[in-house]
């Protein structure tokens, strides 16, 4: 009788689950769990609501349970991997996948997720076919498309992508994560209308980073403006707020009085960019002033309707002064190099500590530059791969001046002195180009969708080159270009210094 009624508690429990009401379907598993301790099911099930509810060592300890009582369960093992895999311990994610797999070859999910951390380690052809598996025994088609769209884009085939999401949307129109991958395709392939549109559903994607604010006053999407002000407001990272704020003039040059926010390590810089009202930080406390519309900086190439034609993309829009520097500068012969060999990794977001994997290198791959003659080496590197400067030969000269950069401006300022900046895909690379500084980027192979595809070039950016990877992870190539490149830039800017004499015939 009383196993009954735990499993009727459970019941309940699990059709209001179903339904997406997690925290209504708690109480339910507890209750049948308090009748029979013993109850696999209602282990797992309350495991689930709470790792739904960001309880994650309390997840974690349910699954443990139900495996006790189960050591056989292989949804006990994917579940548990789920957590691991949210945690980004991809390595015991994916032993418990393997776990779960070896205990039922055909399960949908653990082979939908064991795809997911194979993709995770690098390796993608794995990755694709174990998706497509998924599908073929019966894995939810729309995340099992999704995850498949997000595969192919990482082998640069953004058409079969873009195939996959609106078979996804087919199915269910109201996927986010089928329109934000949907609009990576799309704008990788400089279908820039369309793919503007599908990418305002990235704030629907659990995985976002960060919510999209909510305020009362309208979304501006290109409103006709009077005067109006128009709050804008930074998102993601540096460098996406260093790429569109090229927008901020051109939405006051529409009529709108611009209050511009943004990270306090990018105030200082900002305070060059024109058209800009009112600036502020909220690390700094300021409070919000009145305003009529707001707009993240991500989305005015939306609002504005910009096609590959009408990119902005002035010589510069920030400025900067290097005479602040000049005691620095001044003593460094030769043509003057920055370096910047690694981006900042986000530890919790697993696809983006991957990304960072591929667009980064260590400071050992990028050391054949340093042997080019007639050019002086400077670091631009912050964060935990600065460390690497410390292995370097004793007769290899790389100046680190890391102790002098308080903020943007500051590496700005220096950037303005420099005659070339080389880095990876990173907030430097928009930094230099928003300065009108040359610079050349060192591009993995399945870039970001901004680079575009087979470009040496970007309409972004007049003073930037691409230097990308023909296959994958191959920075050795990479860098053998970028190497007699910067020789011949070396010996042009010797020429143009030294010409040679003279001489009567």
């Amino acid at each position: 009788m009383i196993l009954d009624v735990a499993q009727a508690e459970h019941t309940r429990g699990f059709t209001l689950h179903c339904r997406g009401l997690v925290k209504e379907a708690e109480p339910f598993y507890r209750i049948a769990l308090a009748l029979n301790p013993d109850f696999k099911e209602a282990w797992m099930n309350l495991g689930l609501v709470a790792f739904k509810l960001g309880r994650t060592e309390e997840a974690q300890a349910c699954q443990r349970e139900a495996l006790r009582l189960d050591p056989e369960s292989p949804d006990a093992q994917n579940n548990l991997g789920m957590i691991h895999y949210s945690l980004g311990r991809i390595a015991e994610a994916e032993n418990c996948f393997r776990a779960a797999l070896r205990l039922d070859s055909a399960q949908p999910n653990a082979t939908l997720n064991l795809g997911s951390a194979r993709q995770l380690a690098g390796s993608i052809d794995e990755a694709e076919g174990l998706f497509r598996r998924a599908l073929a025994l019966g894995a939810e088609p729309v995340r099992a498309k999704t995850n498949l769209a997000l595969a192919l884009m990482e082998q640069v085939r953004p058409l079969e992508a873009e195939q996959c999401c609106r078979e996804a949307l087919a199915i269910n129109p109201a996927s986010a994560e089928a329109h934000s991958n949907l609009a990576l395709a799309l704008l990788t392939m400089g279908r820039l209308e369309e793919g503007w549109r599908e990418y305002e559903h990235r704030w629907e994607v659990e995985a976002m980073s960060a919510p999209l604010p909510v305020l009362p006053q309208p979304r501006w999407i290109g409103q006709e403006l009077h005067g109006e002000t128009v709050l804008l407001y930074a998102e993601q990272g540096f460098g996406d707020t260093l790429q569109f704020c090229r927008y901020v003039p051109m939405v006051a040059a529409a009529g709108g009085r611009v209050v511009l926010v943004v990270p306090k390590a990018l105030r200082r810089l900002m305070a060059t960019l024109d058209g800009v009202a009112e600036l502020l930080s909220e690390e700094d406390g300021d409070a919000l002033p009145a305003f009529d519309y707001h707009c993240p900086l991500l989305s005015l190439p939306f609002a504005f309707g910009t096609t590959l034609e009408t990119i902005p993309a002035p010589e510069s829009y920030l400025r900067a002064d290097a005479a602040g520097w000049s005691d620095f500068l001044g003593g460094l012969p030769g043509l003057k190099v920055g370096l910047v060999w690694a981006g900042k990794s986000r530890t919790a977001q697993p696809h983006a500590v991957a990304i960072d994997r591929r667009r980064s290198m260590r400071l050992a791959e990028m050391a054949p530059l340093l042997s080019v003659p007639g050019c002086s080496f400077v670091s631009l590197q912050l964060g935990p791969p600065a460390a690497q400067m410390q292995v370097l030969p004793g007769d290899v000269v790389l100046h680190d001046v890391s102790g002098r950069m308080r903020d943007w401006a500051d590496t700005a300022d220096l950037i303005m002195g420099l005659d070339l900046v080389i880095t990876v895909d990173t907030a430097v690379a928009h930094l230099a180009g928003a300065l009108g500084r040359p610079v050349w980027m060192l591009n993995r192979f399945d870039s970001c969708w901004r680079w575009f595809l087979g470009r040496d070039d970007t309409p972004w950016y007049q003073s930037m080159r691409q230097f990308r990877q023909t296959s994958r992870g191959d920075w050795a190539g990479v860098i053998e270009r970028v190497r007699a490149a910067l020789a011949e830039r070396s010996r042009q800017a010797d020429s143009e210094k030294n010409p040679a004499p003279l001489t009567l015939e």
